[in-house]
């Protein structure tokens, strides 16, 4: 995730439908290759930006620079608009279960009025299926905080929802307040840019692939739409330091193995600590990663230089 400049946020008006301007432009090819130093792939120049880069600025404003229908893969864990209410924590010790500290994440970028949370993930959105090719996906991270809104966004935008994924986290952090049940899924939407199902989907794959770190997939069976996977990250993930939202990297390399091939281009709108483009990187992909926070992307940008990352 990462923060989003309120300047860059449009605000809707009372009177409800709106119309959008969702026409595609004559998308511009890409530039050769060339040889890069610290990466398997080549840079690749896509628009007016590289491929192999986590850029310090505003996706809503960086992604004009990449033309239309270029982009094979989206892995986008936006803000969930959650930090609401008094701040809890557990700095320093552990309770069965839950992996380690713990602390309620508190952004001045994660609290939006839901007038604003809509009308950002409607733009973002926009132009994710804009740069989106016919044959490409996207998956967006979400929780109930922000899962409905992207929902209805993306219905509003005319693109498809393929499958809606419940990531259950069997470590999942305790209900300290116990007011309530403990929070122990998020919700992943899959979906394609709309019009003629071309996305691709490594359906062998997701049958008899290796799976074994889940506890609900069954070899050789077709994979359901929920998914047993920890949120702990090995140490090396964190080594260079962590994100308040950062996901295991065996997440986003699931979803590229589903919907992507070695060379695909996958772009991540909310680069964060940089976890998805490690996965790019590790899958043979090329990508492209936003992030506003000059801390977040020195930390994504040490991880990919990292030989354990590789």
């Amino acid at each position: 995730m990462h923060p989003v400049a309120k300047r860059a946020l449009p605000h809707f008006d009372e009177q409800f439908p709106f119309e959008l301007d969702l026409a595609d432009q004559n998308a511009k090819k890409p530039h050769a290759p060339r040889k890069c130093a610290d990466s398997e792939l080549a840079f690749m120049q896509v628009g007016g930006l590289e491929t192999q880069h986590v850029y310090n600025g505003n996706f809503l404003e960086l992604v004009q620079q990449i033309p239309d229908k270029s982009v094979d893969l989206i892995i986008a864990d936006p803000p969930y608009n959650a930090s609401k209410g008094n701040p809890l924590s557990l700095e320093s010790g552990m309770l069965p279960g839950t992996g380690g500290s713990w602390k309620k994440i508190g952004q001045v970028w994660d609290d939006m009025s839901l007038t604003d949370y809509l009308a950002f993930t409607m733009t973002w959105l926009t132009e994710a299926r804009r740069i989106l090719k016919q044959t490409g996906s996207m998956w967006v991270h979400g929780t109930y905080h922000s899962a409905g809104i992207t929902n209805v966004a993306m219905q509003l935008l005319g693109i498809e929802i393929i499958n809606e994924i419940v990531w259950y986290k069997r470590n999942s952090f305790p209900n300290l307040a116990g007011r309530r049940l403990t929070a122990s899924h998020e919700s992943i939407l899959w979906a394609h840019r709309g019009g003629k199902r071309e996305y691709r989907f490594n359906y062998e794959h997701s049958k008899s692939g290796d799976f074994s770190d889940d506890d609900l997939k069954a070899p050789g069976k077709q994979m359901r739409t929920v998914w047993d996977l920890p949120n702990n990250k090995p140490r090396h993930e964190q080594a260079h330091g962590k994100h308040p939202a950062q996901k295991p990297v065996r997440l986003a390399r699931r979803f590229i193995q589903l919907a992507a091939q070695p060379g695909d281009l996958c772009v991540v709108p909310f680069a964060g600590s940089g976890t998805e483009c490690v996965a790019a990187k590790e899958e043979g992909l090329h990508y492209i990663g936003f992030d506003t926070d000059p801390t977040y992307v020195d930390i994504a940008r040490a991880r990919l230089k990292d030989e354990r990352s590789k």
